[in-house]
């Protein structure tokens, strides 16, 4: 069987949820309907994200089901997202969405392709940068005094 034609159901899901006790959050959430699902199941968190767009081209983005997967899931498991993340205001606005982190995988690599280890970590720290220049724009001295509010700003920018 080829393993990129291989997906994981809900019902292994849950029989990983029962032979483990270690904490199981999923990548590729993209419906709230998902997301309850996998409150449902107990999962400690999910990763909203397209997989970058290579598993689907065409897929939604995930900043933009964001909000409403964090709404439906009411605080029941940690929400998290990817795919798309190119610029620190990029992390800002997911956090003012209701992510409780956000991951970057593709800018990364790009750093790491041309610095290596150095070119990945050089990466990491102008995305550090950006974000904390978003955040003193926005008046924030912490990512912890995020909140919707700031997503009106950014629309009116």
């Amino acid at each position: 069987e080829n393993q990129k034609e291989r997906h994981l159901t809900w019902s292994e899901v849950h029989w990983l949820r029962q032979i483990s006790n270690l904490p199981v959050v999923i990548k590729g959430i993209q419906t709230s309907e998902d997301a309850i699902i996998a409150a449902d199941a107990g999962l400690e968190g999910i990763i909203v994200s397209n997989h970058g767009g290579f598993a689907l081209h065409g897929a939604t983005p995930p900043i933009l089901v964001l909000s409403e997967i964090v709404d439906a899931v009411d605080g029941r498991l940690e929400v998290y997202v990817d795919s798309g993340v190119r610029r620190g205001i990029d992390a800002l606005k997911a956090l003012a969405l209701g992510a409780k982190a956000v991951f970057v995988g593709r800018p990364v690599a790009w750093g790491l392709a041309v610095g290596g280890e150095a070119g990945a970590l050089e990466v990491l720290e102008i995305l550090r940068l950006q974000l904390l220049e978003a955040m003193g724009s926005c008046g924030l001295a912490s990512v912890g005094n995020v909140s919707a509010g700031l997503v009106r700003q950014f629309l009116s920018r």
